[in-house]
């Protein structure tokens, strides 16, 4: 049977993708992302080296993924609110591997995928504090941490706190684009 490393490298992604986002870097099992994506370990090595390059891996494709499916607009950072709140609300593994990036990776090297993008809308976000469709009282960075912060609120709260949260998607999105229209209006 002739192998086909394409198709093996993404069952490999994919398994590690739902590996990770469950358990983390430090939970994961190298021997059951092999088992679910039909491989031995040794192709997973071969094509990854470690696990942590694996993570690696998964993160920069979740991360072009996300670029994808949640465009960025500086000019208009409540919509981008809005769609990154939906987003995370409809999918969770995608919120959770976030989280476990942050927990688990941050004194390793800094992704070149991370670094671009967050370099790339720092800079969108300036423009258009500079052209005054944003506010400027807080830096770029300051400001694009309060609107990601915001926009994941309702997904990132601890379960307790769903007895209290609107029942309703959308009501909790309004809540999201409302706070961060008033969070950048000039």
């Amino acid at each position: 049977m002739i192998r086909d490393a394409e198709r093996t490298r993404k069952r490999l992604l994919e398994a590690a993708t739902a590996e990770f986002a469950e358990v983390g870097i430090a939970g994961a099992r190298v021997n059951r992302i092999a088992e679910v994506a039909g491989c031995n370990k040794a192709m997973l090595y071969a094509y990854y080296g470690s696990k942590d390059l694996l993570f690696d891996a998964v993160f920069t494709a979740h991360v072009a993924e996300f670029l994808e499916r949640v465009p960025f607009d500086a000019r208009d950072l409540p919509a981008y609110a809005g769609r990154l709140h939906d987003h995370f609300e409809e999918n969770p593994a995608a919120q959770r591997l976030a989280v476990w990036y942050r927990l688990e990776r941050p004194g390793s090297a800094h992704l070149d995928a991370v670094v671009d993008i967050n370099r790339t809308r720092l800079d969108e976000v300036a423009r258009a504090q500079a052209d005054g469709v944003l506010a400027d009282h807080y830096p770029p960075a300051a400001l694009l941490a309060l609107v990601q912060a915001v926009s994941t609120s309702w997904s990132s709260m601890n379960p307790e706190f769903e007895v209290f949260a609107p029942a309703d998607r959308e009501r909790r999105r309004a809540a999201v684009v409302d706070a961060v229209r008033r969070l950048t209006a000039p």
